[in-house]
């Protein structure tokens, strides 16, 4: 997932679903397509994929034709029917409470979303300065902390003017270095060179050593999560039940491009157990450098992927949390304390208490064995606590069907049954695997991963949305407030 994946629920979503949208207004189902594609499409993901080689195909096909296609296509229909975002479609398809945990969980996987991308941040930026620094957990954690904290600083001050960072982000920090990587990969091999992963028929589908050989495809759920933030724009279309699917599927084509092909020429030049998890396009791109003499190259690209890591940050730092403060403030389920704002307008001190906790985990990774490890425990919590949310999603769709089948929308989704079935099914299951150690922890206690996993996505996402809302007070509502 880039940083651009997570919705600004309260926040970006409700103008334009609430907008009638005129004629000057329409949008083309290509421009939906390529919106939707800048907000997916990262190489972040890139070296967890690379470990299988030919693989990865497979590994990224069958996540998207059973979470991303259904999330598209569902979403789509709600946010054509029903202002509001998650929040909007889980209360009135659910309940309240659902509602809240939704929007929550939608909030909560940012507290280690964050650690995550700034792990990939240090390490890229490692390569820039040192490249022995992208094995330490010392300066991951230094980086993390202040990276974070001075992004606070930034959003907290109400500062405007970074969102062309995150727009910019697609070219300078995804297309130009992928199509480089991969050009360059083609003529690595060209050169008479071994791919370092075979890619014969034999290795399409990953060697299956039980259930943890296959735990690492649970990352891809999150590489394509997000999709709720742009069916926003669905009503935009001239014709969004013709146009709306021609513009996934668009979408979809150019998503796996950009994931599979330069996933594809990492397996090809580093060997998979040389692989970092979080270094892994450094990796890729300092040894087919080395090739052609160009490693002067590599602090550049390093450069450009770090910035646009940082710009998507800036640009969605605070999303989650205003639409978590504007739902919290119309039916009082936050303290008042963690509803104030500050003179710029800005949920300051949602941002400083989100800060200390993300303080408190990217330390965890001076304490874990390797980098790799702690980058990968925090993408799991993190898509774990995004699932719930989108299981949410799928019972409220069907649900919303059944109570109001003559309710107006622009779009309706085709066998929307099925599709939210196979969604349901597909997210509950990489929720499970995702507490199964992958094989690359097999020399890991099983116990305690279970534990930092388990604790971490079920705490945050279900334990304290249930205290917030178990010792809820009136005066915690602030009246006259509207919630998105």
């Amino acid at each position: 997932m880039s940083a651009a994946d997570i919705p600004a629920d309260g926040e970006a979503a409700v103008p334009a679903a609430r907008t009638r949208v005129t004629n000057t207004q329409w949008i083309s189902w290509i421009a939906l397509a390529m919106m939707t594609t800048s907000s997916v499409a990262s190489l972040r993901a890139a070296p967890t994929m690379a470990v299988y080689g030919l693989a990865c195909v497979f590994l990224y096909l069958l996540p998207a034709l059973v979470f991303l296609l259904p999330t598209s296509l569902v979403s789509a229909e709600l946010a054509s029917g029903w202002t509001g975002g998650i929040y909007k479609w889980v209360s009135e398809g659910i309940s309240k409470p659902m509602g809240f945990l939704a929007v929550w969980c939608q909030f909560a996987m940012t507290i280690f979303y964050y650690p995550s991308l700034l792990g990939f941040v240090a390490s890229t930026l490692a390569y820039v300065i040192n490249p022995h620094l992208a094995s330490s957990g010392v300066w991951t954690a230094c980086v993390i902390i202040v990276v974070y904290w001075s992004g606070v600083w930034v959003s907290s001050r109400g500062t405007k003017g970074v969102a062309g960072l995150a727009s910019g982000g697609l070219i300078i920090g995804t297309l130009i270095p992928g199509v480089v990587l991969v050009t360059l990969g083609v003529v690595f091999l060209g050169q008479g060179n071994v791919s370092a992963a075979p890619m014969t028929a034999e290795n399409l589908l990953p060697a299956w050593a039980g259930l943890s050989s296959l735990v690492l495809i649970v990352n891809n759920f999150l590489s394509y999560s997000g999709m709720e933030m742009n069916a926003v724009h669905v009503s935009s279309l001239k014709n969004p039940a013709k146009e709306y699917p021609k513009a996934m599927f668009l979408a979809m084509g150019l998503v796996l491009a950009i994931f599979i092909l330069p996933a594809l020429a990492i397996s090809w030049i580093v060997p998979a157990e040389q692989l970092s998890l979080t270094a892994g396009v450094m990796q890729a791109f300092d040894a087919v450098f080395a090739n052609f003499g160009w490693q002067w190259l590599t602090p550049i690209v390093g450069i450009m992927l770090v910035t646009a890591s940082l710009g998507g940050m800036l640009t969605w730092l605070a999303g989650p949390s205003k639409g978590l403060l504007l739902i919290s403030r119309q039916e009082g389920y936050l303290p008042p304390f963690l509803q104030k704002l500050n003179k710029n307008g800005v949920q300051q001190n949602i941002l400083v208490v989100q800060g200390i906790v993300t303080t408190v985990i990217g330390l965890a990774y001076a304490l874990l064995p390797n980098v790799s490890s702690a980058y990968w425990i925090f993408s799991v919590i993190t898509t774990q606590v995004y699932l719930i949310m989108y299981l949410l999603m799928f019972v409220a769709a069907v649900r919303l069907r059944q109570k109001h089948p003559d309710h107006p929308r622009g779009f309706r989704a085709p066998m929307l049954l099925g599709l939210c079935g196979v969604g349901f099914a597909a997210s509950l299951a990489a929720l499970l695997v995702g507490f199964v150690p992958p094989s690359q922890f097999a020399s890991g206690n099983p116990g305690i991963y279970v534990l930092i996993v388990g604790g971490g996505a079920l705490g945050l996402g279900l334990l304290v949305p249930f205290l917030f809302y178990r010792f809820r007070k009136p005066a915690w509502k602030q009246e006259g407030t509207v919630a998105p």
